[in-house]
């Protein structure tokens, strides 16, 4: 396989602190996921490339030991890595809630003690995969009240992310097109809502399928991104790894440079002033 370097890191800037969510920060600002890999090796590897530093982990399908799920807990060193348990799977608020709970104790037994995060998805619809808004909100109020930092899955809808947040909400996590889909940000209008209203991270997650796409979100002005098959199933997983984790940082740097205006006409990039005038 080939060797890949992490994606180029960027002097500390007093005026762009690292990620933070629930108290802890993060110096990356790319989740992965650990679903879809051809191999764990292939797995570790990719994380490593784009130097991710939270993972989600779907709590239900390591609990059954569903296929591809076998040892995955065990599969990276959560020494270096913070554990994101998902309720992926769960059709109802009432499944999320017994879920979550699971996650949290999967994550105690794997060393990290203090860890109460949780992604909520409630996904009723087989066919879309589009998360339930009535019984993730149910959810969220119920595991905030346990304890829970949550950071919840949910279409892009401002209104109901300023009622997640208004819940207590960690995070507010839109998707941008339908998981798995690599559609790219179809729901950019209502993403961009989100974040200039959310005094949370807001973190774009499904959909994005190239790294054009994973800038495009971070050039808006989301806080992170969460991205797995665009990753796990590219034909060079690493590579793509490598190229998600630099087109974060590049989108994240062009945000805050702040992009020049979109005009209707040309401008001259050179002077029309002062220039050498010709010999006569």
């Amino acid at each position: 396989m080939q060797t890949l370097h992490p994606p180029v890191s960027t002097p500390a800037d007093p005026l762009d602190p690292p990620l933070a969510i629930a108290g802890r920060t993060f110096n990356s600002r790319l989740m992965t996921g650990s679903g879809k890999y051809r191999s764990f090796a292939e797995m570790r590897a990719s994380i490593a490339a784009c130097g991710s530093e939270i993972v989600t982990v779907a709590v239900r399908r390591v609990q059954t030991q569903a296929p591809g799920h076998e040892g995955l807990a065990e599969a990276l060193d959560w020494s270096k890595i913070w554990m994101l348990p998902n309720t992926a799977g769960c059709q109802t608020a009432e499944d999320a809630i017994r879920v979550a709970r699971l996650g949290r104790e999967m994550a105690k037994l794997l060393g990290q003690e203090d860890n109460n995060f949780v992604k909520l998805e409630v996904i009723p619809d087989s066919k879309y995969l589009l998360p339930d808004p009535i019984g993730t909100l149910q959810a969220a109020e119920q595991l905030v009240k346990a304890g829970f930092a949550v950071l919840p899955y949910i279409n892009a809808d401002p209104l109901l992310a300023k009622r997640l947040e208004e819940a207590g909400c960690v995070t507010v996590m839109p998707l941008g097109s339908p998981i798995g889909s690599g559609q790219g940000i179809k729901n950019a209008a209502n993403i961009q809502i989100i974040i200039e209203n959310a005094r949370v991270p807001v973190v774009v997650d499904a959909g994005i399928g190239a790294p054009s796409e994973a800038a495009q979100a971070m050039e808006m002005g989301a806080d992170a991104l969460l991205i797995n098959t665009a990753i796990a199933q590219a034909q060079n997983s690493v590579a793509m790894a490598q190229a998600m984790g630099l087109a974060t940082t590049a989108g994240r740097l062009a945000y805050l440079a702040g992009r020049i205006p979109i005009k209707a006409y040309a401008s001259a990039s050179s002077p029309l002033t002062g220039t050498i005038a010709s010999e006569s």
